[in-house]
């Protein structure tokens, strides 16, 4: 029985995101996402794409000369063929990164895939939809994001850290791109002494900020 997955686009760059930046990286962006963000910058991804066999995904992915893979979307979790493609891409020994909105499981997916959790702020206007189970779900393999816009974001972000659930890898805070200003939310994080890590989207500050 064939296995699809629908896919936006698969291409080759360097990663913009997670204490893997600057790494080259292939990504496979999945069509589809249950949230909608406000400061979403892959609107595109919400419904174009093309259903292709999970074969054809890992041959493509192969033709590229790297091993670090970011399956990405969109929301790669409410696929449900998503779990069985990792691990895949596991078992034929892809170094795996996993973005996920934080709306959904993440224990669907094998530990050994680093899975990056973005938890919502309230100017997402998705606050609501995180699933908070997931960091009870955390290994010491994965990362948590926290893209902050405003005082408010910032505020909410100190308050989940609160509650203790950290393994080894540091949050990570990124500025609304445009809109928060890098400065002033290092500033508080200095204030606050958040032992976090200021986490910029790299490849906007490489490229132009519209290029895909």
């Amino acid at each position: 029985m064939n296995r699809y997955l629908k896919v936006n686009e698969i291409f080759y760059g360097i990663q913009g995101e997670s204490s893997y930046a600057g790494r080259p990286c292939v990504f496979v962006r999945l069509t589809g996402c249950n949230l909608r963000c406000s400061y979403c910058d892959t609107r595109y991804a919400y419904d174009k794409g093309r259903y292709m066999e999970i074969s054809e995904i890992m041959d493509r992915v192969a033709s590229y000369p790297c091993r670090l893979i970011e399956v990405t979307g969109g929301e790669p979790l409410i696929q449900k063929e998503t779990p069985s493609f990792i691990y895949k891409l596991l078992e034929e020994g892809f170094e795996v990164l996993l973005e996920t909105n934080g709306s959904q499981d993440i224990s669907l997916i094998d530990e050994r895939c680093v899975r990056i959790v973005d938890i919502k702020c309230p100017s997402s206007g998705e606050e609501s939809k995180n699933d908070l189970l997931n960091l009870n779900r955390l290994t010491d393999n994965d990362e948590i994001k926290f893209v902050v816009g405003c005082r408010d974001d910032y505020e909410y972000a100190g308050k989940i850290l609160a509650l203790n659930f950290l393994r080894t890898n540091l949050p990570l805070f990124s500025p609304v791109f445009g809109k928060m200003d890098a400065g002033i939310l290092a500033g508080w994080i200095l204030e606050d002494h958040l032992n976090v890590r200021l986490h910029m989207q790299l490849h906007k500050i490489i490229w132009e900020t519209d290029r895909r």
